[in-house]
């Protein structure tokens, strides 16, 4: 079985600058993504796909392989991950090496654990999924939503106006880490998410997305909660 951790990166961060290299407790955090997808067993190759030299030499210091630099299409505001998934996959398949299961990583989430990709990658060959991803649920139940319009709260859900948050389902948001993906039925649809995907649930705590500064000063705090200091 021949499985690619695909590590998207490239170099062109707006909301914080060189994001993807930037320090995060003293280690470009980068490496955080690269050290667990290498740590858990699972892949054949652990490669970076950025259009960045500085990304790609970082990636190469932490033990990632940078085969080539990600095309100019691919490395714009309108490029999706599935395409780079695909640009990537078909580069290695001219050259002779297909990959039966993949992992697309997102280079800041340094919460990814080798065992929460071991526990993906289970989940995704025993249900026969398409793809399986990290969960977090909404810590408040999504049917008692409002919206709020010229200052004027509406109920998205009103037929839930007084139900009891007890009795109402939880749900579930992407948390936004990696997606383990079956590469056959990726390439037959062009999608991550598909009807036939699955997720495994982490907690409130072992994930945050970071798209600002305060988000970034969060992660870090939430880390070192749940690790304790880096090694480094």
């Amino acid at each position: 079985m021949s499985n690619v951790a695909i590590i998207t990166a490239r170099g062109g961060s707006k909301r914080i600058p060189r994001k993807n290299i930037r320090p995060f407790l003293g280690k470009p955090i980068i490496a955080y993504v690269i050290n667990a997808a290498l740590a858990s067993g699972l892949f054949t190759e652990v490669m970076v796909s950025t259009d960045d030299d500085e990304i790609a030499a970082v990636a190469r210091q932490y033990g990632a392989s940078v085969p080539f630099l990600r095309s100019p299409k691919n490395a714009d505001d309108y490029a999706t991950t599935a395409d780079v998934l695909t640009e990537v996959l078909d580069h290695y398949k001219q050259q002779e090496q297909v990959f039966e299961f993949a992992c697309c990583l997102y280079p800041t989430a340094p919460f990814i654990t080798s065992d929460l990709l071991n526990q993906a990658f289970s989940t995704l060959t025993e249900m026969q999924f398409d793809t399986v991803y990290p969960v977090q649920q909404f810590s408040f139940p999504i049917q008692r939503a409002v919206f709020l319009r010229n200052s004027k709260v509406q109920w998205v859900q009103p037929e839930h106006a007084l139900t009891r948050s007890q009795d109402l389902e939880a749900a579930y948001h992407d948390a936004g880490q990696f997606y383990f993906i079956n590469v056959a039925a990726f390439q037959d649809n062009h999608r991550l998410i598909t009807d036939n995907s699955g997720g495994i649930v982490i907690s409130e705590m072992a994930a945050h997305d970071i798209d600002n500064e305060d988000d970034w000063q969060i992660a870090e705090l939430k880390f070192r909660m749940m690790t304790g200091p880096p090694a480094r």
